[in-house]
C-alpha cells in the first residue's frame, strides 16, 4: 500500500520545507481528512481526541491560504486554556517559518498592554483563550473584519469550563463570511447547537480515540493501595529506569506533593500544574522538551501541548476519571515509531474509572505483580548511576529551522515612518537575496526587528551597515533569539 506524504496536498514549497525540517514525516489520520477539506474552504465538524495532530491538520492549511500582504488577522483560533493557545501559536510559526506567517497569542496572566501592541503589527493568525480575546473586543484592539477563518479547538473542553457563551459572543463579532472548523473529542448537544447556528453545511470527521492507542504502547496496571503507591512509584521507577518520564496525577496538591518526596530522594524532577506561573509553566514545559530533566510530575494540563518524541514511560499515579484522558495522557509514549510503556496504579476505590477506560480503549489491561525487593535491588546500582548522569540536551524541533535564520534588530521603526516593504524593498535589492530570504518583520515605534532566512544573515548584515533604508541610515545588529 502506498503511503500518504504531504506532498499529496500540492502544498507550497516554503510549507513543504517547513514540514520536512520539523520532522513531519507522514500525515496521520486527522491530519490526511482535514487537510483537504480545509484547503477547500469546507465548515468542518471534527471529532478528534488530543494527541492526534490536529493543530497541523488546521495549521497547515490556513498557512497555505493566508494572504501574507495583508496585515490584519485572517484567522482566529479559540482554546481553552493558555498552555494550548501558546503551543498552538508556536506551531503556527514553526509551519509557516518559511511563508513569514505571523502568528500571536492572548491568553489571561500576560500583560494587556503588551497584547495589544502585538496586535498592532502585521499579525496573519491570532491564537486565545475566549475571555481574553472578549477583553480585547471590548477594547478595540483587536482587527476581526478580515478573519477568514474561525477554529474552536477542544470545544467540549470550553464548554465544561463554561466558555462557551463567551465563545458564541466571539462568534458574533465575526464576519458572516468565513471557515469555520469545530475540534472536540466529544459532540455533546450544546455543541451540536454551535455546528447549526454557526456554520454552513459542515463536513463531519470522525478519528476514533482508541485509533490513537498505537501497538508500540505496552499496557499494564497494579493494583495497590493509597498507602503504598509512593513506594510502588520509587520501585516501578528504579526498575525500568527510564530516560525521560511523566507521571500523572489528578490534583495540584498530589503534584507537590509526589514532586517534594522524589526531589528529595534525588530525582532528576520537576513539576507542572495549574497553580503555577505561566511563565514558570512554560520554562518547565521547554526544560523537559529538550531533556534537561528525566521526571515531569503533573496534572492534565501536561497532555495537552507536549510534543515529546522519546518519552519512553508514562505513570498514571492516579487513574484518570475520564477515559478520553487516558488516552490523552498515554500518547506521550510511543510516539514517531518508538517503543513506550504506560503504566496505571489502580486502588479499589478507582476501579470503576478503569471499567470505564478498558471499555473504552476496547481491552482489558495487564494486571501486574507487585516487584519484588530482590528485582529491585538488583536494578538499583544502574538507577542510582543514571541519576548521577547530566541528561543528553535535546534539540527542539524549532531549532532545525531556527539555524538557517538570523533574527535582526535596527533602531528604527514606526516613528521614522518606516514599513514592512521599506525594509523588503532594501533587502531584497542584495546581491544573492531575494524576498524570500526575508521572514517575520516585527516594526514597533523605536525599534525593527527582521528575521533573515536561509543562511543569508551576515550578508544581510554585512551590507546594510552601509545601506540606508527610505534614506535613512540605521544602526543595525544582531538579535539576541529568533521571534517566538
Amino acid at each position: 500500500m502506498t503511503k500518504i506524504s504531504f506532498t499529496n496536498y500540492l502544498l507550497s514549497t516554503e510549507t513543504t520545507n517547513a514540514l520536512n525540517d520539523l520532522g513531519y514525516k507522514e500525515p496521520t489520520n486527522v491530519q490526511d481528512k482535514v487537510i483537504p477539506l480545509m484547503l477547500a474552504k469546507k465548515d468542518l465538524v471534527v471529532k478528534s481526541q488530543t494527541g492526534s495532530g490536529k493543530t497541523a491538520a488546521y495549521g497547515i492549511p490556513i498557512c497555505e491560504l493566508v494572504d501574507w500582504k495583508e496585515n490584519k488577522p485572517q484567522a482566529l483560533v479559540l482554546t481553552p486554556t493558555r498552555e494550548l493557545a501558546y503551543q498552538v501559536k508556536e506551531d503556527f510559526i514553526n509551519i509557516g517559518r518559511y511563508k513569514r506567517i505571523k502568528a500571536a497569542a492572548i491568553f489571561g496572566r500576560q500583560p494587556f498592554s503588551a497584547q495589544k501592541l502585538e496586535l498592532k503589527q502585521k499579525t496573519h493568525v491570532v491564537v486565545g483563550t475566549p475571555g481574553r480575546v472578549i477583553d480585547h473586543i471590548e477594547r478595540g484592539s483587536i482587527a476581526l473584519e478580515k478573519i477568514d477563518f474561525l477554529v474552536i479547538d477542544e470545544a467540549d473542553k470550553m464548554l465544561n469550563m463554561g466558555f462557551i457563551e463567551q465563545v458564541e459572543a466571539i462568534i458574533s463579532h465575526l464576519p458572516k463570511e468565513r471557515v469555520t472548523c469545530i475540534f472536540s473529542a466529544t459532540l455533546p448537544e450544546r455543541i451540536k447547537k454551535l455546528t447549526q447556528y454557526y456554520m454552513n453545511t459542515p463536513l463531519n470527521v470522525e478519528i476514533n480515540g482508541t485509533d490513537l492507542i498505537t501497538d508500540n504502547i505496552e499496557h499494564s496496571l497494579y493494583r495497590v493501595s493509597e498507602v503504598n503507591k509512593l513506594s510502588l512509584l520509587t520501585d516501578i521507577t528504579v526498575i525500568q529506569n527510564p530516560d525521560s518520564c511523566i507521571i500523572f496525577c489528578n490534583t495540584k496538591d498530589r503534584v507537590d506533593n509526589v514532586y517534594n518526596e522524589l526531589k528529595a530522594a534525588g530525582y532528576s524532577c520537576n513539576k507542572l500544574h495549574g497553580g503555577m506561573e505561566q511563565k514558570d509553566r512554560l520554562k518547565i514545559m521547554k526544560a523537559f522538551k529538550r531533556g534537561e530533566f528525566r521526571y515531569l510530575i503533573a496534572t492534565d494540563v501536561a497532555a495537552r501541548g507536549i510534543d515529546i518524541d522519546n518519552i519512553s514511560l508514562v505513570i498514571n499515579y492516579e487513574i484518570s476519571m475520564e477515559k478520553e484522558n487516558y488516552v490523552h495522557r498515554i500518547g506521550r509514549t510511543g510516539r514517531a515509531g518508538r517503543e513506550g510503556r504506560a503504566i496505571t496504579f489502580v486502588t479499589t476505590k478507582e476501579e470503576r474509572y478503569l471499567h470505564d477506560i478498558e471499555e473504552y480503549i476496547g481491552f482489558d489491561i495487564p494486571v501486574m505483580s507487585i516487584p519484588l525487593e530482590e528485582e529491585v535491588l538488583d536494578k538499583k546500582s544502574d538507577f542510582k548511576a543514571k541519576m548521577k548522569v547530566l541528561p543528553t540536551i535535546r534539540k527542539l524541533k524549532s531549532e532545525q529551522l531556527n539555524k538557517k535564520i538570523m533574527k535582526l534588530y535596527f533602531n528604527g521603526g514606526k516613528k521614522k515612518n518606516l514599513r514592512a516593504i521599506d525594509f523588503v524593498g532594501t533587502i531584497a535589492k542584495i546581491e544573492g537575496v531575494t524576498a524570500e530570504d526575508i521572514g517575520i518583520i516585527t516594526i514597533m515605534d523605536t525599534m525593527t526587528y527582521v528575521e533573515i532566512l536561509n543562511g543569508k544573515g551576515e550578508l544581510v548584515l554585512k551590507t546594510m551597515k552601509e545601506t540606508t533604508i527610505k534614506g535613512k541610515m540605521l544602526k543595525i545588529s544582531k538579535a539576541k533569539k529568533i521571534t517566538k
